[in-house]
């Protein structure tokens, strides 16, 4: 069994699009339309063939949108995102104006970071540490 999809509720596709893929670095797989209806889904730069991550239009569903807005204001992550380096991507993402609500710190076998991605959703950077082979 694996993971192949994962739903990110946004209040406005084209703007998480443009957060996801200038901001963040992702790349865009799918755009459909269909009427009012748009699948759109991005990938990691770093594995194309991956798990894509579905910008799905909240608007169109009462109880995700409820369950996004509530996830925000309680300040709970979306989506937990793993960088190697979160206080390098802390500065990068910064210089391109991402607004972060916790800036790098250190929890038990990580360092985490949690940023906006404007459309109603926290995100959490995660750098593990280093695990002894």
């Amino acid at each position: 069994m694996k993971i192949k999809i994962m739903n990110l509720y946004v209040d406005d596709q084209d703007k998480a699009l443009h957060f996801y893929t200038d901001k963040l670095g992702f790349v865009k797989k799918s755009d459909i339309t269909n009427g009012n209806y748009r699948w759109l889904t991005v990938v990691s730069a770093e594995e194309p063939a991956g798990v894509e991550l579905v910008l799905g239009l909240s608007a169109f569903l009462p109880a995700a949108q409820t369950y996004q807005q509530a996830l925000h204001q309680q300040g709970i992550p979306a989506a937990m995102f793993f960088v190697d380096d979160v206080k390098k991507d802390y500065e990068r993402l910064q210089t391109l104006g991402v607004a972060f609500t916790t800036p790098p710190t250190r929890t038990l076998g990580s360092t985490i970071s949690i940023l906006d991605d404007t459309c109603g959703n926290l995100i959490q950077l995660t750098q593990l540490d280093a695990r002894p082979t």
